[in-house]
């Protein structure tokens, strides 16, 4: 089966509107506090109410001058923390906790992602996992709190880099709860341009089967690289992925193919935009010899 399609609102140029048609279809809607220089959430809001059985994830990590500025006055942060822009600090990762539950208008967050958590003490393996430890440690108090249903990573290049395995971070889980966890997601990039943990998928490795095997939702974030892909895809080569699809769609389709990816986020600010990815992963899933066929192409000089 294919991946569910869900909203990403990193790029989103028109949050509103995408969020309705997101709530139309049901699927998940992906935020941050730092999205739209601070807004997204807030913009999520209206959507959110009117859909209160919507499921929505948000993060914890990154945040614009303005919320520093806050964190500082309300003493989770120093200065010197706040102008980093990024922080895992516990203290932190409580108060932020607080304010997207209150910026998004809701009582229970589903899912809150440590945002790149790669960032704090790079190149330092020990010292970025007892942090994150640390912050999950956090996100399972929030949990018992009834404040989280699940908690997880947003990494841009943490799996690829080996900053921390799917593995790693089952265990930081466990020991940050003593027992029994509630770590429940992993997102990452996933396209036909990054596209290791297609590959690694497709040979039983990597982060993808590794949470599959959890029971671990993935979120595969970028599937389009920024929109840029569409363009750098032929027809030809959509083709070869799916007769009668357009490039984007064959984009999306390969993505949602993917072993063990569970959504697949996009940020389609429109309604026509949104349907054409819907119509796309509606399609039968591509097989894994498609896969690694198409894998081979693009690999090819």
């Amino acid at each position: 089966m294919t991946a569910d399609l869900a909203l990403g609102t990193y790029r989103c140029q028109a949050i509103p509107e995408a969020a309705v048609c997101a709530a139309a279809s049901g699927a998940w809607i992906d935020t941050a506090p730092n999205y739209a220089t601070g807004q997204a959430q807030t913009l999520l809001a209206p959507a959110l109410a009117a859909h209160p059985a919507l499921n929505v994830s948000t993060k914890t990590g990154y945040f614009t001058a303005a919320t520093g500025t806050d964190a500082v006055n309300t003493g989770v942060l120093t200065e010197d923390q706040a102008a980093a822009g990024h922080s895992l600090a516990p203290d932190y990762v409580r108060w932020q906790t607080g304010r997207n539950r209150a910026q998004l208008g809701r009582d229970r967050l589903d899912l809150t992602l440590l945002h790149n958590p790669e960032r704090t003490h790079p190149g330092d393996r020990p010292a970025l996992h007892c942090a994150i430890r640390d912050a999950f440690e956090v996100l399972e108090g929030e949990t018992a709190a009834g404040n989280v249903a699940g908690y997880g990573i947003a990494t841009w290049a943490g799996l690829e880099e080996e900053a921390f395995t799917v593995g790693e971070l089952l265990a930081l889980a466990a020991e940050a709860a003593g027992g029994q966890h509630h770590l429940a997601a992993i997102q990452l990039p996933v396209s036909l341009v990054m596209m290791t943990p297609i590959v690694q998928a497709l040979d039983g490795r990597g982060p993808l089967p590794a949470a599959a095997g959890a029971g671990l939702r993935v979120m595969a974030s970028a599937p389009l690289h920024g929109g840029e892909l569409p363009g750098m895809v032929d027809q030809e080569l959509a083709d070869l992925i799916r007769p009668g699809l357009t490039p984007a769609q064959a984009c999306v389709l390969a993505v949602a193919s993917c072993p063990g990816v569970t959504n697949v986020l996009l940020a389609a600010s429109g309604a026509p935009h949104w349907k054409e990815a819907a119509a796309a992963v509606a399609q039968p899933s591509l097989t894994a010899a498609q896969l690694r066929e198409i894998t081979v192409v693009l690999a090819s000089p």
